[in-house]
């Protein structure tokens, strides 16, 4: 990627300026097509969206990626759910890895021992979770905080198919991604999957 892009980090909707962290890069295949660049490490021109899915999807409709190209590219209509598809991805396959590495936790018994002992960095649930269930560990999530520890975010983003899958076992709807290095990546990517969707996160109740 060339340097002019890393410097020229402006939403093409939006012409905010931000952080790459924070935004998606775009560039133009082969085929003339608009592809998502999350690695940032494409070849050729750039142009950047801040990380949501209704910008995207307003710079396709407003043809705006052939002008932060520069490049006569088409982009295909489903491009905010293309991209949307790749966040998913990523976030999973780190969260794989992150298992591996043994920073995650799985089972409402040890994601409750997790949040109570200050291990957890970050709880998700299965978009299937009962409703008892995420607000037992919600409840923990908030004894937490009386105690002036940190707030846990907790997210609900996957399916339990696909947790099942990142997990390589069935049934995972419950899970706790543990305070360390190895948990960073999955952190920052489903936090990115998180803004790139607007989806709020769950906050805990505010009684325990």
């Amino acid at each position: 990627m060339r340097q002019q892009d890393m410097n020229d980090r402006t939403c093409i909707v939006t012409r905010q300026a931000g952080s790459a962290d924070d935004m998606i890069r775009f560039v133009a295949g082969p085929d003339g097509s608009v592809v998502p660049d999350l690695k940032r490490n494409l070849p050729g021109r750039g142009c950047w969206v801040k990380a949501e899915r209704h910008l995207v999807d307003e710079a396709v409709r407003r043809k705006l990626f052939a002008r932060g190209l520069k490049d006569s590219v088409t982009a295909q209509d489903d491009l905010g759910a293309l991209v949307d598809q790749l966040l998913t991805k990523s976030a999973l396959g780190s969260l794989a890895l992150a298992r591996k590495a043994g920073a995650v936790v799985s089972g409402s018994t040890k994601v409750d021992q997790a949040i109570r002992t200050g291990a957890a960095a970050m709880v998700l649930h299965a978009q299937e979770a009962a409703t008892d269930g995420v607000r037992k560990l919600d409840q923990a999530r908030r004894v937490v905080v009386h105690m002036d520890g940190p707030q846990i975010p907790s997210f609900s983003l996957f399916t339990g198919e696909e947790m099942d899958l990142a997990f390589g076992s069935g049934n995972v709807i419950h899970a706790a991604v543990l305070d360390g290095q190895a948990a960073a990546g999955v952190v920052q990517r489903v936090q990115l999957l998180h803004r790139y969707r607007g989806d709020e996160m769950i906050s805990p109740p505010k009684n325990a």
